[in-house]
């Protein structure tokens, strides 16, 4: 066992403050010297340790001192092969999972409500989706996990897919039954790569639904910086032992930069030290100030923030108790339309609003005095802002129509076309509300009335949308049907 309670990086980064090296290399503002407002602005402190890779400091596409230990204690901690200090963030460890995994026209199977970052890497890769499809939480207007029925039957139509890429859990709390996923597809000679942007704390909680590794699954990618507690745009890349850790750096030099943050990376050597030794205690906490939120709101009226009762629901095998997510639309309100009442009516930013819920993400850093003041606010908005629930969409349920894989779409020749015309179209872009950053439709899928009507429905109501050209989403891209079908 090596000593969780060493952090390499952040206190080799001390000892070179010691030092007071002159620098004659990058960065150019010279420890902060170059530009006091910048100094000022991030602190003495944070400037003087933004460094550039060099002997002392070790390099992250080829450690051999310090941040190989750092890996080393990391890969102890996540109870993994390997794990890898990654800086380009989380969108960055999912993509290297599947630029590992998939060749240009290979198959994988997935949910359909991945993160766009899965469908830019099959852009970027050549693969081919497979999706899953996951029942439906019709009350809550949200899409649940795969179930190992689907998955066994996406494998039996697909014997050829590579890999099976996992939620767990989604941005609302629910998990897959990746142990169950997983022996399908180890059976069937498929990998099975994980996004666990939302599960750092499931390798440390003694309570939570079981973390990927545990699991079986081959990959993992681990979002620190959000429930773990580093700075924005850290995380890890874990993997299993059924993969080779050098081919997997040499797949992840190929993207990631070659001029790592050693802010990023210290923060998240410290980060995981803090979870290694505090870790259970902390989210032990964590569940326990969740858990008085959902009684505290659901004691409101016309809120509900679900939880563990909706275990053994199709699609749902296990919930994430952390998770504050709460359905808005009894108030006649869209989840959106809670977020901004939030933030501008009473200075309190949730994570996100849908066009039916809320998540509000409690982590190590919050406080009773923090849960109180955002019920207090809830209660307030449905004093003063409830209305009929007539005004809102009624929930359709969007089915994908894949007729072109991501990169045959996204490189295609395309054409403006008004949304409201876009119907029986096949996109040649993505469009999503981000947050959570889940496509509504992605390239390649055939633009359905439902899709428009959603899409102008979450305009209406106030969801920030993206991934169109068209800053305002008036237009889409669109290819013609004469470009050929995905096989």
């Amino acid at each position: 066992m090596t000593a969780q309670n060493r952090a390499p990086i952040a206190e080799a980064l001390k000892q070179f403050e010691k030092a007071k090296i002159v620098p004659f290399d990058v960065p150019g503002h010279k420890r902060g010297k170059g530009n006091l407002e910048l100094a000022d602005f991030f602190g003495k402190k944070a400037v003087s340790l933004d460094v550039n890779a060099m002997k002392p400091l070790d390099n992250v596409t080829h450690p051999v001192s310090i941040i190989k230990e750092a890996e080393l204690l990391a890969a102890e901690a996540f109870q993994a092969k390997h794990a890898f200090f990654m800086v380009n963030g989380t969108t960055s460890a999912v993509q290297n999972m599947i630029y590992a995994t998939i060749r240009a026209g290979e198959k994988i199977i997935l949910p359909r409500n991945v993160h766009k970052s899965v469908i830019n890497a099959l852009v970027l890769g050549g693969g081919v989706p497979v999706y899953v499809e996951t029942p439906v939480l019709k009350e809550l207007e949200i899409a649940a996990g795969m179930t190992l029925a689907g998955v066994k039957q996406a494998i039996r139509e697909h014997p050829d897919a590579k890999a099976v890429f996992v939620n767990n859990p989604t941005y609302y709390g629910i998990c897959s039954d990746v142990m169950g996923i997983a022996q399908l597809a180890h059976q069937a000679g498929m990998k099975v790569l994980v996004d666990e942007a939302h599960g750092a704390h499931l390798y440390f909680g003694k309570t939570l639904p079981v973390n990927a590794m545990l699991a079986g699954a081959d990959m993992a990618a681990v979002s620190m910086h959000k429930s773990g507690g580093s700075l924005t745009q850290s995380s890890f890349l874990l993997i299993g032992e059924g993969m080779d850790s050098e081919y997997m750096r040499q797949i992840i030099n190929l993207t990631q930069t070659t001029s790592a943050s050693y802010l990023l990376m210290a923060s998240l050597d410290i980060a995981r030290k803090n979870l290694a030794l505090k870790g259970a205690k902390i989210f032990e906490r964590v569940a326990l100030l969740a858990q008085y939120a959902r009684d505290e709101i659901n004691s409101i009226g016309d809120y509900y923030a679900y939880a563990t009762e909706l275990i053994d629901r199709s699609g749902v095998y296990d919930f994430d108790v952390t998770k504050l997510s709460v359905k808005t639309t009894d108030l006649g309100l869209t989840g959106v339309e809670v977020y901004d009442m939030l933030r501008d009516e009473y200075d309190i930013q949730i994570e996100f609003g849908d066009t039916a819920n809320i998540l509000a993400y409690i982590s190590v850093g919050d406080r009773e005095q923090d849960i109180e003041r955002l019920v207090g606010a809830l209660s307030e908005i449905r004093r003063r802002f409830k209305r009929d629930k007539k005004e809102l969409l009624p929930y359709q349920e969007i089915v994908p129509q894949v007729i072109l894989s991501p990169q045959q779409a996204f490189y295609a020749d395309k054409e403006k076309t008004v949304l409201a015309a876009s119907t029986g179209r096949i996109s040649g872009e993505m469009v999503m509300c981000y947050p959570p950053g889940i496509p509504i439709v992605a390239p390649g899928e055939r633009i359905t009335s439902d899709i428009v009507s959603y899409i102008e429905y979450a305009k209406f109501k106030g969801c920030s949308l993206m991934g169109t050209e068209d800053a305002t989403v008036g237009s889409i891209l669109t290819i013609s049907e004469n470009e050929g079908r995905c096989h």
